[in-house]
């Protein structure tokens, strides 16, 4: 497993699914920028050396900015690593 430093954050990239009658067809195309948070590095530390804790947690849904952030391929999974402050919003049920 990959275990992100600082303040970068893994996510695992949601599959888009569109519905075709009672059929659902797995697409690669714009899911929405939407993924699952899988990891947290440490944390970002202000000037004084206090660490500032993460806003997410694992296990949020999140909406990230486009083109940020390193992808990542394993096992049939897509990842995508990058800084918390690309996160731009936590999906609530």
């Amino acid at each position: 497993m990959i275990q992100p430093i600082h303040d970068y954050v893994l996510l695992e990239k949601l599959p888009q699914e569109k519905k075709v009658g009672a059929i659902v067809l797995a697409t690669e195309k714009k899911a929405g920028n939407v993924a699952t948070v899988i990891a947290l590095g440490e944390g970002k530390r202000d000037e004084g050396g206090v660490l500032i804790p993460f806003t997410v947690k694992e296990g949020d849904r999140v909406i990230y900015r486009e083109y940020a952030g390193t992808e990542y391929e394993e096992d049939g999974h897509k990842y995508l690593l990058l800084k918390e402050e690309d996160i731009l919003a936590i999906l609530k049920d």
